[in-house]
């Protein structure tokens, strides 16, 4: 009852627990519902709907926010969101709705927040070509220890797929790496908590090798910053690895929509396009379903076409 009572606003802490315990979401899942669910907080703030409670939240409010997103342009490059930022805004609105309906807490059903329909192609996967890759990967400047920092980074996310977070976590204890190293596979624990093994290629290895006899401090950390508050975890953050990936892919003159996991994009679509099965690219990734994998069948469909028109194009039928 006292939930009940509480604006929407006060009940994210207690969502956010929610998502920890009783779904188990990883950190960065979490945060990415924290960070859409701030939006809806700063819309109810500049209506003046800042004490809002979840019983007042009325299918009228629900619309003026879809409009509110629909029309929304960033204040950087006066874009508008795209319909999957919409998407992903709304999806986090309903899940917190749906906490309030698991504890009991009146509020109008999920149901009544339409998802917008995303286009064919915001859907696609995004990635880099080789090419493309190349000129990210040394687009560090290894002159410097940072530079060979995030040339280690940049390796570590091409050759192993991993995912941000999993990146983050990584312990020096974990890469045994010896002066005649030359590959390396360690075991993590990714994503709903399921263990996979994750490969380090020879060159990954050597600038890992670079990068850690640059490291003269005791921090258990793989990866860690070098400015910030003394004080604090020099563990980097995710939202650290994707402003470093930012500032090499503007460096190196990429795609814009380039971030982390566009390196394991990459990743899962090289491997696909060297003919490597769908399915042990999906244990490559630690994906639970291949359903889930089967997003980069658009390297495997342009490989199926490329044959039909080499082998089967009906050349030999004409005269």
């Amino acid at each position: 009852m006292e939930q009940a009572n509480k604006p929407i606003k006060d009940l994210i802490p207690d969502f956010l627990e929610y998502l920890e315990i009783e779904k188990n979401l990883s950190e960065e899942t979490q945060e990415n519902y924290h960070r859409s669910l701030k939006k809806f907080v700063n819309w109810l703030k500049k209506n003046n709907l800042e004490d809002l409670k979840p019983h007042e939240l009325t299918p009228e409010h629900i619309w003026k926010y879809r409009v509110h997103l629909s029309r929304y342009k960033s204040d950087k490059t006066n874009e508008k969101l795209k319909k999957s930022s919409q998407h992903s805004y709304l999806v986090a609105l309903r899940t917190l709705l749906n906490f309030f309906a698991h504890r009991d807490i009146d509020c109008i059903p999920a149901e009544k927040i339409e998802l917008p329909k995303t286009s064919e192609d915001e859907n696609k996967v995004k990635f880099l070509n080789l090419e493309q890759v190349k000129q990210l990967l040394e687009a560090p400047d290894t002159d410097t220890k940072t530079g060979i920092r995030d040339r280690a980074i940049l390796e570590t996310l091409f050759s192993t797929g991993m995912r941000v977070a999993e990146l983050v976590s990584l312990n020096r204890e974990q890469l045994n790496i010896k002066p005649e190293t030359e590959d390396l596979e360690i075991s993590i624990v990714g994503k709903g908590d399921r263990p996979r093994t994750v490969y380090f290629s020879e060159r990954c290895i050597k600038w890992l090798r670079k990068y850690l006899e640059t490291r003269d401090d005791d921090s258990e950390a793989l990866f860690r910053r070098y400015r910030g508050p003394k004080d604090a975890s020099l563990r980097l953050t995710p939202r650290s690895i994707d402003n470093i990936v930012k500032k090499y892919v503007k460096k190196a003159g990429l795609p814009s929509f380039t971030t982390p996991h566009t390196l394991r994009h990459s990743f899962a679509t090289d491997l696909l396009a060297q003919g490597v099965d769908l399915r042990v690219v999906q244990e490559f990734l630690g994906h639970k379903n291949v359903a889930t994998t089967q997003i980069y069948t658009h390297v495997t469909n342009k490989k199926l076409r490329d044959i039909h028109k080499e082998y089967h194009s009906g050349d030999k039928l004409e005269e």
